[in-house]
């Protein structure tokens, strides 16, 4: 490195994952761990196994106070704030046609308000350092197509990636934000979405890269664009699916042909 320092080293880093004890989060949290930093781990209950040398502070990321709390926990500990991933999401399949007011807003909270607010808190800080920040929105593709039964979900993700562009220009140059669209990922609750391994192996048939996947390849994403390699990317949408999804009609024209 001619005396440099590796751009993905990050030795004295300090890094909040929102959702960092499990599936894509936890993957997330391991990968900044194994690159040096001190990571932060967010989420309503405490990981039954935590990642070595990760530190737990409670929040449901919906209440601003508990978010305040582990903004203030970080940074009295660290003395530093260096990046925010905003993982922490979901929602469960429901019917458009008959899904309450009430779990809209919560998916919507979850998904959208909550990322915005974390964002606020981590800026206010990030703000009045010399070096800055970043901030990483875990979004979906569920947010850039359809998504029959997940309407409340597809369309707060949607809503994550304008922000993302938003808080990019309001915040610069001090503070870069930025979104990875992520597809289908292979994790320890992948049999929720495609049941058993002969589902798996037809989902990952669809995906031009030919599996599904693995958190591991989010968090490199994320170290990368919070890193001096993306030093100018601010604003972006990171697509990480794979190529995307097989166009249906490919499939069906072979279907028809004689």
């Amino acid at each position: 490195m001619n005396g440099r320092r590796d751009p993905l080293d990050y030795s004295g880093r300090v890094v909040i994952v929102t959702g960092g004890g499990r599936g894509v989060g936890r993957g997330i949290t391991e990968g900044f761990i194994a690159a040096g930093a001190n990571v932060v781990v967010s989420s309503r209950q405490e990981p039954e196994v935590l990642p070595p040398r990760a530190l737990f502070l409670p929040a449901d990321v919906r209440e601003a106070d508990q978010i305040e709390a582990v903004v203030a926990g970080t940074v009295g500990r660290f003395g530093r704030l260096d990046v925010l991933v905003n993982n922490a999401g979901g929602a469960p399949p429901a019917d458009t046609d008959t899904a309450s007011p009430r779990f809209t807003e919560k998916i919507v909270s979850l998904n959208l308000i909550a990322p915005l607010v974390f964002a606020q808190r981590v800026n206010a800080v990030m703000q009045l350092q010399g070096q800055g920040g970043s901030i990483v929105n875990i979004a979906s593709v569920s947010g850039t197509r359809p998504t029959p039964g997940g309407a409340a979900y597809g369309a707060a993700k949607a809503g994550l990636l304008n922000l993302t562009e938003t808080l990019a220009v309001e915040w610069a140059p001090k503070v870069r934000v930025n979104a990875i669209v992520v597809g289908m990922v292979l994790t320890e609750q992948a049999e929720l979405h495609y049941g058993d391994d002969a589902g798996v192996k037809a989902a990952s048939a669809t995906v031009p890269m030919g599996r599904l996947a693995d958190p591991s390849d989010v968090a490199d994403a994320c170290k990368y664009l919070a890193s001096p390699l993306a030093r100018y990317v601010t604003g972006a949408h990171l697509e990480l699916h794979g190529g995307g999804e097989r166009p249906a009609y490919l499939d069906a024209v072979d279907e028809a042909r004689p």
